[in-house]
């Protein structure tokens, strides 16, 4: 009997094995289909492993973390075919720029997010932005998400592990060519901004992170909205409006403090007027400023195709604002997951330019993020004490990118084209048909 017993138990255990192998097999074989040189089979098992949720992209990760890890770690040995399509299968499953290094899982769909929070018990955030994340040229925040947060390794944990990932494209990023003439083109973005909200499983808008912050600030605000997220869960729908009414008073209060305490230096000083520029400028003009990182890409551009190019090269007070960012510095400085980033990306640089590039990096994310803290935080804060905003997502986020990004869905042309400029070019410079 007990040799029979054993028998039978050693019959399922070898059963059990098999089932469990035959089980991984198919995902394992996906991934190395995601990176064929057969484009129609590396195209079908991307859309499975999409299809397959976060598990889809941890086979990919799994099938090649040799790889992986060596770009991450050795960013100046280059590119390869096989590396290329390896890195194409990680964006396209992920719907992530550059995922090799983040590891990160989007939906870009929000009842699938929806979905995925409910199952999951957790918080979703929720991106928006110009472009698409999956784009080389997103708006430029988006991109120095990819960059600044998304790869930190602390970050990238929270994100993974306690968030469920969400974007949404507000509108193409607009994009500009000048060709020298002789071969030689530069691309770029010129305009846009983006936001990350935190929602809840249904949907429901509870705290909203305007523009760039560095890595340890962004990283408090996950954290905290992530508290946040838990104290409202199963409240009556009057207990909840009533805590988040208060919550946000409480931050609108808490910023205040905190702005005192950054300009007592000041003394005496006005430091009301520590603004960005006044409004009368045009849109394309008046986003720079508010985003300084993203104006160091963006600015030489804007001003070529604007009649205000003297407003946009001078920031009202830029020495308090950058005195004031340096009391935040250390909130700004990157890991080495995002260094080893930039150093991919910028590999004709040797080491004291990429040190130099990095150092003006980090200064600049430092001035966005006190900018978009003392600036823009509290005017939202304010939208979203009003039930009406709170309560529609669309509406909030129309309000925002109008009035504090300046990027109104209802101007097709983003302020670089006016009826009163005359530029001497035929229907103003438009292509038709474009």
């Amino acid at each position: 009997m007990n040799a029979k017993f054993s028998f039978l138990s050693l019959l399922l255990i070898v059963l059990f094995s098999t089932q469990i192998s035959f089980a991984k097999e198919p995902t394992a074989m996906l991934a190395r289909k995601a990176v064929s040189t057969e484009a129609a089979e590396a195209t079908a098992a991307i859309e499975e492993l999409r299809a397959m949720g976060p598990a889809g992209l941890e086979a990919l990760l799994g099938e090649y973390s040799d790889q992986i890890n060596r770009h991450i770690a050795e960013p100046w040995i280059g590119s390869s075919p096989e590396w290329e399509r390896i890195a194409k299968a990680l964006d396209l499953v992920g719907r992530q720029k550059n995922n090799f290094v983040s590891h990160l899982y989007w939906y870009t769909d929000l009842e699938d997010a929806k979905k995925a929070a409910r199952e999951s018990g957790k918080p979703i955030l929720s991106l928006r932005l110009l472009g698409n994340l999956t784009d080389e040229l997103s708006c430029a925040n988006s991109r120095f998400f990819r960059t600044v947060l998304y790869p930190n390794t602390q970050i990238r944990e929270i994100l993974r592990n306690r968030y469920v990932l969400h974007w949404k494209s507000v509108r193409p990023a607009p994009r500009i060519t000048v060709d020298f003439g002789d071969g030689r083109k530069i691309e770029s973005t010129i305009t846009g901004n983006s936001i990350h909200y935190v929602l809840d499983s249904d949907g429901q808008l509870i705290e909203a992170i305007p523009g760039l912050y560095g890595p340890a600030a962004f990283q408090r605000n996950l954290v905290d909205a992530e508290t946040l997220f838990k104290s409202v869960a199963g409240k009556t729908d009057q207990e909840r409006n009533l805590m988040l009414y208060k919550y946000y008073g409480d931050r609108q209060t808490k910023i205040a403090l905190a702005w005192k305490a950054d300009t007592k230096q000041f003394g005496n000083a006005n430091t009301d007027r520590l603004r960005i520029l006044p409004s009368q400028e045009s849109d394309a003009v008046r986003t720079g400023p508010a985003a300084a990182t993203k104006m160091g890409t963006e600015r030489t551009f804007v001003r070529s195709i604007t009649t205000a190019s003297e407003a946009l090269g001078r920031l009202t007070d830029e020495q308090a604002w950058r005195i004031i960012a340096g009391l935040h510095f250390s909130d700004a400085l990157l890991d080495g997951r995002s260094i080893q980033l930039i150093r991919w990306q910028n590999r004709s640089l040797d080491t004291s330019q990429t040190a130099r590039l990095i150092g003006r990096f980090q200064e600049n994310i430092a001035l966005d993020a006190v900018r978009n803290e003392y600036i823009m935080r509290p005017v939202i804060y304010g939208f979203m004490m009003t039930e009406t905003y709170r309560a529609d997502l669309e509406k909030l986020n129309e309000i925002v990118y109008s009035k504090l990004f300046y990027t109104s869905g209802s101007d097709q042309w983003l302020g670089l084209i006016s009826p009163d400029m005359y530029t001497a070019l035929d229907n103003g410079g438009v292509i038709k048909g474009q």
